[in-house]
């Protein structure tokens, strides 16, 4: 018999949530117990736009991905939560939800409503983001293995609480893998080339050759982090546009109030609101918190406080900087590139470089152009200096009034605190806050640091927005 999809979705996240496997046997009368304690865990989830606008909550999460789930059913436990996930559910898809599928959302993929959204780099690295509830940890290989315990001394992370973290994300969708006779071949391959010592099975980060953790339990279904949730509404194919933020008339601070979200088909361009609840003004509770990934906060941060490019008038160059004994020039200009569009431009040169062009005839008619080479850091000196070169050039645009008159904002703003505190009422908890990868790779750390983090939100105590009792808000 076919199970109602209301059930199905019931059965599914009683994998996440419960400390049996679904190989138990249980009585039908404790099955239906069980689903009808279950049914007042789970989450309201739903993909109609207009359900959410207007409401208030405690904490809104932007984006239900690695860190976002983690982080939401921890601070649910105390208080009502909205997460905004700009892809669908991954339960029921079996896509995303075996194994044996793996892959296959890689592959088939669209500009909008697909589990993978891929990405190229300008300097053309492809890559893929998850749009899907679980974020990456929906699409990805599985693999889990901590950080190391010098990465959480340098990220002068709590150590207890860390491995506390650690072992509540793998009591839930953590497993121990059997290995295919590929993964068995390489293995024992690691081993010959002497990539020593050969660790066993281990979820710590360990130098040597080692088997680690997956997502994917022994029957080969995929648990994301999506799962264990409790006061949560969680909106569906909803993308945040940006934060809405007010100007308290006392501190003259402002303070993130709530955000704006679009349909993410495009079916519709109309802007929805959602709001913080009024009373948490007077603590530290009540925030708006990116969860929205390496790439996805920065962009929200500069769509959310207007430091989008600007296109600026053409114009001359008339500043200078001589460096290095003379022998790199650095020059500025504004130089444009359409009718329309100008870049701005911190150019250097080197002033006597050793490296050497040619000029070839290529016709005889002195109105077109010659063959030119230009033969560019030829020389071992000039790549030297080119290398000097660029990290000054670095220096100059990550100083501070090149950036404030740029309008940007380097990754600094979000490592340098673990937090990603930016204002009032406005964190960032996912992988924009880490300056490397931890351990083998970050998902372990990220799923991690969701739940790290809302452990520690939940204990802090409640403090004033600023020095008067209560401030009025204007919006900014």
């Amino acid at each position: 018999m076919e199970l109602p999809q209301t059930i199905s979705t019931l059965l599914i996240a009683l994998l996440f949530s419960t400390p049996f496997s679904s190989s138990s046997t249980l009585p039908n009368v404790l099955k239906i117990e069980a689903l009808v304690f279950l049914e007042r865990r789970l989450p309201y989830i739903t993909s109609d736009i207009k359900e959410v606008p207007g409401k208030s909550f405690d904490y809104i999460i932007v984006e239900g991905g690695t860190s976002g789930c983690p982080l939401a059913a921890t601070l649910s436990e105390k208080y009502s939560v909205l997460v905004v996930e700009r892809g669908g559910s991954p339960y029921g898809n079996p896509l995303i939800m075996y194994k044996k599928n793996f892959g296959v959302s890689l592959i088939q993929r669209d500009e909008f409503s697909s589990e993978a959204q891929s990405l190229i780099s300008e300097d053309g690295v492809r890559n893929h983001k998850g749009r899907v509830l679980g974020g990456s940890t929906a699409i990805n290989t599985g693999f889990y293995s901590r950080a190391s315990k010098d990465y959480v001394d340098k990220a002068k992370w709590d150590e207890k609480l860390v491995k506390e973290a650690y072992e509540w994300v793998e009591s839930r969708v953590v497993f121990k893998p059997r290995l295919s006779p590929w993964q068995t071949a390489v293995k024992r391959g690691l081993v010959e080339a002497g990539v020593l010592p050969f660790d066993g099975f281990s979820l710590e980060h360990l130098e040597g050759t080692k088997v680690s953790g997956t997502l994917f339990d022994e029957y080969g279904r995929r648990h994301t982090a999506a799962g264990n949730p409790w006061r949560i509404t969680v909106l569906l194919n909803a993308t945040v546009k940006n934060v809405i933020f007010y100007q308290c008339s006392y501190c003259n601070k402002s303070r993130a109030r709530g955000i704006r979200f679009v349909k993410t088909d495009r079916t519709s361009n109309q802007v929805h609101k959602a709001y913080l609840n009024e009373q948490v003004y007077t603590s530290s509770r009540g925030e708006v918190i990116w969860s929205a990934g390496a790439l996805g906060s920065p962009q929200l941060l500069l769509l959310s406080v207007d430091l989008k490019p600007k296109n600026r008038h053409a114009d001359t160059a008339l500043v200078v900087g001589i460096a290095d004994y003379f022998k790199i020039i650095i020059q500025e200009a504004i130089l444009p590139i359409s009718s329309k569009v100008t870049r701005i431009v911190v150019a250097a040169k080197i002033a006597v470089p050793l490296s050497m062009g040619k000029l070839q005839l290529n016709n005889t008619d002195p109105r077109l152009n010659p063959l030119v080479k230009f033969n560019y850091l030829a020389s071992e000196s000039d790549l030297d200096e080119c290398d000097k070169m660029g990290r000054l050039i670095e220096r100059v645009a990550r100083s501070k009034s090149v950036a404030t008159f740029v309008g940007s904002r380097h990754r600094k703003v979000f490592t340098s605190r673990l937090l990603g505190v930016w204002g009032k009422g406005l964190r960032v908890v996912d992988g924009s806050t880490l300056v490397e990868s931890p351990g083998t790779n970050p998902m372990a750390s990220l799923l991690m640091l969701g739940r790290y983090q809302g452990i520690k939100m939940l204990r802090e105590e409640k403090m004033p927005v600023c020095s008067t009792e209560k401030g009025t808000y204007s919006k900014s």
